[in-house]
């Protein structure tokens, strides 16, 4: 089976950097922000010959934990993932639609123009950035909830991803216990799939991240491809469930 995955990759990013350098205000720089990243989805009529997609699509909504900064997009976890799908015969299109920086109410805000395809899986990686800082939970809660809503009104089909983090203990006991206990119950609320912690035996972890301790290195998005793929395989369908 053909792997066009990275090349896919590539194009959303330029495609999307672009969109951003032309018209994005919503999203503040990376000065001192700790999570957050980009690539996005693809016009279909944007090129002069589209080629026909049969593909289904799952698309990763996030920040830079989605997408790989500090690495080529095709080594995050993301494009590691398109990676597995393709050698296990899968065909499903991965599209990364992490943007540095992203809140949850800039990635409200974003939502509406990454939905312009059809999507079978919606993965959720949103709220650190939150965190990081200090912004009302409840706010983070609600803009969350929002956006699952958003995605079930454009596509009521979809299976929901619910990324699920934790942030250092730096921000206070009471609020990172809140924030870590924040997204299982919103996955309970909405009836989404819920990856419990996206950096589990990643986070913290030197060797796994690069200098600024936040952001996981190659090795470590391979981790994190495992934990997200671990709940992953619930919500596609295996390739012999495809062809029947």
């Amino acid at each position: 089976m053909q792997n066009n995955g990275p090349r896919r990759l590539l194009k959303f990013s330029y495609i999307f950097c672009l969109i951003c350098l032309m018209g994005c205000r919503d999203n503040p720089a990376s000065n001192g922000d700790k999570n957050g990243a980009t690539v996005p989805v693809e016009d279909s009529t944007a090129s002069a010959e589209p080629e026909a997609n049969t593909s289904e699509t799952i698309l990763f909504f996030g920040d830079s934990l989605t997408a790989g900064l500090g690495l080529d997009p095709n080594l995050a976890f993301p494009g590691l993932l398109q990676q597995r799908l393709d050698s296990l015969g899968y065909s499903y299109e991965v599209v990364n639609a992490g943007l540095s920086g992203e809140t949850t109410a800039s990635g409200k805000n974003r939502l509406g123009w990454v939905l312009n395809q059809p999507l079978e899986v919606f993965v959720l990686e949103l709220g650190a950035n939150d965190g990081l800082r200090g912004i009302p939970l409840a706010e983070t809660r609600k803009n969350l909830k929002a956006m699952i809503a958003q995605v079930r009104a454009k596509y009521p089909d979809v299976v929901i991803v619910l990324a699920g983090m934790q942030l250092p203990p730096n921000m206070g006991p009471e609020y990172t216990d809140e924030f870590r206990k924040m997204f299982p119950e919103i996955a309970q609320s909405e009836d989404v799939l819920l990856i419990p912690f996206l950096l589990q035996d990643v986070g913290g972890i030197p060797e796994l991240n690069q200098e600024d301790g936040i952001h996981p290195t190659e090795a470590g998005h391979k981790i994190v491809a495992d934990n997200v793929w671990a709940v992953l395989q619930k919500a596609i369908r295996s390739p012999e469930r495809e062809a029947s």
